[in-house]
């Protein structure tokens, strides 16, 4: 008979790392998702595009530049441009090629909650000394970079 060795989940690494960033992100999602009916994955979308805004980035580049799968950032880019949110256009070089740009509700949007989400960002650091932050920024550096390396 087969010995199980079960993962202990509260010490594996990706678990932690999971939890903590699901945990941290419902905290302010909470608040837009009740007020302007945003997903995380919405939210994320919309703080990619204004962040690059002016690049014209696609519904792939969104999906690498949030690691996130290509189906989920779709689902949600449908849903931004059904209510507005989001304008897409055909890129100017390259027919086959959608461009993807925040519209004036967008905008909108962005401007509301991401002054939110950074006082949100400061009150979580506010719990580390300025030794930690260092130290947090560049593990998470280093472990985001040691993710991406191919195997």
């Amino acid at each position: 008979m087969r010995e199980h060795a079960p993962l202990e989940l509260e010490h594996f690494l990706p678990y932690r790392l999971s939890i903590a960033s699901n945990t941290i992100s419902q905290s302010i999602a909470r608040e837009y998702q009740q007020r302007y009916e945003l997903g995380v994955t919405e939210w994320r979308v919309i703080a990619v595009l204004a962040r690059y805004d002016g690049e014209g980035l696609s519904a792939r580049e969104v999906a690498e530049r949030t690691a996130t799968d290509k189906v989920t950032v779709s689902r949600a880019l449908a849903r931004l441009v059904a209510a507005g949110r989001v304008r897409k256009r055909i890129h100017r070089g390259d027919k086959r090629r959608s461009v993807l740009a925040l519209s004036a509700k967008g905008w909108a949007i962005h401007d509301a909650v991401a002054p939110r989400a950074r006082a949100h960002e400061a009150a979580l650091l506010a719990r580390l000394d300025a030794h930690e932050r260092v130290c947090l920024a560049r593990i998470l550096d280093k472990l985001t970079e040691a993710g991406r390396a191919p195997r």
